[in-house]
């Protein structure tokens, strides 16, 4: 049986203002996509300092986590950074360039 791949678009959230990393911030996006039946996966980041990804599966309204940030952080930018991944990595996103890998 082969399935297809599921496809992601991954979203970067800083705050320029309040901290995010170490303040249970991802525990947070998660039980609000739990609670709102959203599918979603949320890291920190290691490319970059203070900063949490999260991605949703490609083409899926993120209108109402949006919303969500901007009324628990102050400050908070969220930008769209990578559309229709398959399998991403959102800790460093260079991971996602299937190029830079051989299986052999």
């Amino acid at each position: 049986m082969v399935s297809e791949l599921l496809k992601w678009d991954i979203y970067e959230v800083r705050s320029t203002i309040t901290p995010i990393v170490g303040a249970m911030f991802r525990g947070r996006v998660r039980k609000f996509c739990l609670e709102n039946k959203i599918n979603v996966l949320v890291e920190n980041t290691v490319d970059v300092e203070r900063r949490v990804r999260f991605a949703v599966l490609s083409g899926e309204d993120v209108s109402l986590i949006v919303g969500y940030l901007e009324k628990i952080l102050d400050g908070v930018l969220i930008e769209l950074v990578l559309k229709g991944v398959s399998n991403p990595v959102l800790s460093k996103l260079k991971v996602n360039i299937d190029d830079r890998y051989n299986l052999y």
